[in-house]
């Protein structure tokens, strides 16, 4: 069964002076500002589209991860991901870095690189943004 999240924005004023509140209505857990100098320069307590991306991509690379894993009869103990969403002004988003450690248990440095590997290129999110350069680094510790 397919399933549908909402999120909405409210933006006010033009783009380098104006701001916006994102607001997740699916989960209903809150709402946070975003601004131009907030994606382009510091956060300085504001969110951003890359921020965002970054979210989606390092929860849903670490599910496709463990449910890799689990799969080979290795299932992770834990599973910690960083991405790392990189932008641009003027050229937009260049890149996305993820970085995993993993604690998991029966499963060597290769073995767990290569299911990290897999994660990247079959995560739901990953295939999303199919366009953008995605590297990955994954150790086990």
């Amino acid at each position: 069964m397919a399933t549908t999240r909402v999120a909405r924005t409210a933006w006010e004023g033009e783009l380098l002076k104006g701001s916006g509140v994102v607001t997740f209505d699916s989960s209903g857990i809150g709402e946070y500002p975003v601004s131009w100098p907030s994606r382009a320069e510091e956060a300085n307590g504001k969110t951003s589209p890359e921020e965002l991306i970054a979210a989606a991509h390092s929860s849903c690379f670490s599910m496709a991860l463990s449910h890799g894993l689990t799969g080979a009869g290795t299932p992770p103990t834990r599973l910690e991901t960083k991405a790392e969403v990189t932008f641009q002004p003027g050229e937009g988003i260049t890149g996305i870095h993820l970085t995993v450690r993993g604690e998991v248990p029966g499963v060597d440095q290769q073995g767990f690189a290569a299911a990290a590997e897999d994660a990247k290129k079959n995560c739901p999110v990953s295939q999303a943004l199919a366009g953008t350069t995605i590297t990955l680094t994954a150790e086990l510790g």
